[in-house]
């Protein structure tokens, strides 16, 4: 017994419409689109067909190549400097005290040196001036403040001094 072909003689107007509007449907073919192409002729061995122009459609953005670039970039740059802070460790795995003291010594006399000129540029800033006024001397202050509040909540103070 199949559901969709079974006839009642109890349904309402709008029930019998749907049901045949269903029926209609279910007998109607089921349609197939293809969805690819093959063609099986042969290509002719030699001819005077020019050849055709195929289109660049790239699939990358530009910023995907930019960031592909830009790491890149940024793994050299990386290798380098693992490859300089390699040189440097091995250097110094071979450390003696003399030779310590060989390396620090230029940046020691440096340093001692730019002291020394700091000093004297101290010194000879430090020099005493006195200036001296003589004359009387009066000091005059004298302030309006207005002072005025807005809202209430969010209550806002201005004051303006003069």
């Amino acid at each position: 017994m199949d559901p969709m072909n079974t006839t009642q003689s109890g349904l309402p107007e709008s029930e019998s419409e749907a049901r045949r509007l269903l029926d209609e449907w279910a007998g109607k073919p089921v349609r197939h689109h293809p969805t690819s192409f093959r063609d099986d002729t042969e290509p002719p061995s030699f001819g005077s067909t020019p050849p055709v122009r195929q289109e660049d459609h790239r699939i990358v953005p530009a910023w995907a190549a930019g960031i592909a670039v830009a790491s890149i970039g940024v793994g050299t740059g990386i290798t380098g400097i693992g490859c300089g802070a390699w040189l440097v460790l091995q250097g110094l795995a071979s450390v003696s005290l003399a030779g310590v003291l060989m390396v620090t010594l230029p940046f020691a006399g440096l340093a001692m040196a730019a002291t020394a000129i700091g000093g004297a540029i101290s010194k000879a800033r430090a020099a005493v001036t006195r200036n001296v006024f003589e004359g009387p001397v009066t000091h005059h202050t004298e302030i309006h403040n207005n002072s005025t509040t807005r809202g209430a909540f969010f209550a806002r103070t201005r004051n303006e001094i003069r």
